[in-house]
């Protein structure tokens, strides 16, 4: 009689297990795959197929592996084609030279809100994105904690060339958060204590215990090699190790607080660094925030499964992905009201800052700009935002009120529905 090993190696390379193994499932989804083979057996089956093609990596002690699977090598080959290199015709469509600027401030802003909501953050879009416009003092820790973000992003766009160091990484965590921790002191410094557990937020159970503090240093010094050079005899596409850094900073844990906010940063440095510049128009952590037990997920299948980071980074670039795809769809339905906004730019000689203004307080009534907001909102100086402002309260779009002694808003004037049927 057979073995299970014997019957493992048997069945590990027919259809049916390689078929399973494309979406690379976990053990959770195995057991109930309807099959004629034991579940134990086919799980054993794809664990033998999989470690055929590992690529090992080590940081510390800690061993861990991945596998390039043929949906992993699609959707970068898809990447390269679109977030990396030079323009295509149909991305000089959808992303205008004369918008970029605008797309820019409005993603770092989603970025921003989202990955400080996936750490707790309670505040709507709307009221974080007008605090971020009108550069408002933030009112809560949850204000603050999104302004920090926002902050950090703007901080590695101007350091993204620049070669990763612990003491970057300090930099980025104090700015990250400042404000934000019961300690202020912990802000930009690595813990000197192992009194730290990750819990899993639905089941309420330990989900990661990281490495002991007086690890961190040795983790930290592999995690700065690996980021910065590039190992000559394995091959790790970009995208791939920006996924892995991620994760290893997560899993090393090396802050008491904000580690996965500063992650995710990182994981945005990196691909930054290696010019694939499409990325910082996506706002991933939206997505991983709609799907966030999928994110959770991915963490403990990789460590319950020996440390296969595949999970994790299929997760990520399926991430990616619907994120590419959701900007896709959205400078798609800018460019459809960028019609309309033509055709006053047209008829009342409106530059297209002033024509988008229009459009916004048509979608949104009750919408007051401030000049600070329209510096923020289109990236132009004080001076621009000022004459934009006035010349459509010249064009009896907008009247003037006082917000306080010194600082005014902009709001739509009482006969604005008339002048747009009118224009």
């Amino acid at each position: 009689m057979l073995s299970e090993e014997s019957k493992a190696l048997m069945y590990a390379f027919t259809p049916e297990v390689r078929a399973l193994n494309a979406d690379y499932p976990y053990w959770d989804k195995v057991k109930y795959h309807r099959s004629e083979i034991d579940p134990r057996i086919l799980w054993q089956a794809l664990k033998l197929l999989r470690s055929l093609g590992r690529t090992p990596l080590h940081f510390g002690r800690y061993a861990f592996s991945y596998n390039r699977t043929d949906e992993m090598l699609s959707l970068l080959h898809t990447f390269d084609m679109h977030v990396g290199g030079s323009l295509s015709s149909s991305d000089l469509d959808l992303l205008p030279e004369n918008k970029r600027a605008y797309y820019l401030v409005s993603s770092a802003m989603e970025e921003a809100i989202a990955s400080s909501q996936m750490e707790g953050a309670s505040t709507t879009r709307r009221v974080a994105k007008e605090m971020l416009r009108k550069q408002e003092r933030p009112r809560d820790r949850s204000q603050q904690m999104i302004r920090n973000n926002y902050q950090t992003i703007l901080y590695l766009k101007d350091h993204a060339a620049e070669p990763f160091s612990v003491e970057r990484l300090l930099d980025v965590h104090r700015i990250m958060t400042e404000g934000t921790l019961d300690n202020a002191s912990d802000a930009g410094r690595l813990r000197n204590h192992d009194d730290i557990l990750v819990m899993d937020g639905i089941s309420g159970d330990v989900a990661h215990q990281p490495p002991a503090h007086d690890e961190i240093p040795a983790l930290m010094a592999d995690l700065e090699r690996f980021f910065n050079s590039d190992d000559e005899d394995t091959f790790v596409h970009p995208i791939v190790k920006a996924c892995i850094i991620h994760f290893i900073l997560a899993y090393i844990h090396p802050f008491v607080d904000g580690n996965g906010r500063t992650a995710r940063a990182l994981f945005y440095w990196y691909v930054m660094r290696r010019g694939y510049w499409l990325i910082e128009y996506l706002s991933i952590s939206s997505i991983i925030y709609k799907t966030k037990r999928g994110y959770e997920r991915a963490f403990l299948y990789t460590e319950y499964d020996d440390n296969d980071l595949t999970y994790f980074i299929l997760y990520h670039l399926r991430t990616i992905r619907q994120a590419l795809e959701r900007l896709k769809d959205y400078l798609r339905r800018k460019a459809t009201e960028n019609n309309d906004a033509h055709r006053l730019m047209s008829v009342e000689n409106m530059n297209s800052r002033q024509a988008q203004m229009v459009q916004i307080l048509r979608e949104k009534p009750d919408m007051m700009f401030t000049v600070r907001e329209i510096e923020q909102r289109f990236a132009v100086t004080n001076a621009t935002a000022r004459t934009d402002l006035k010349g459509l309260v010249e064009r009896g779009f907008l009247v003037e009120v006082a917000m306080n002694k010194v600082k005014r808003g902009y709001v739509r004037s009482a006969d604005f529905e008339a002048r747009l049927a009118g224009g």
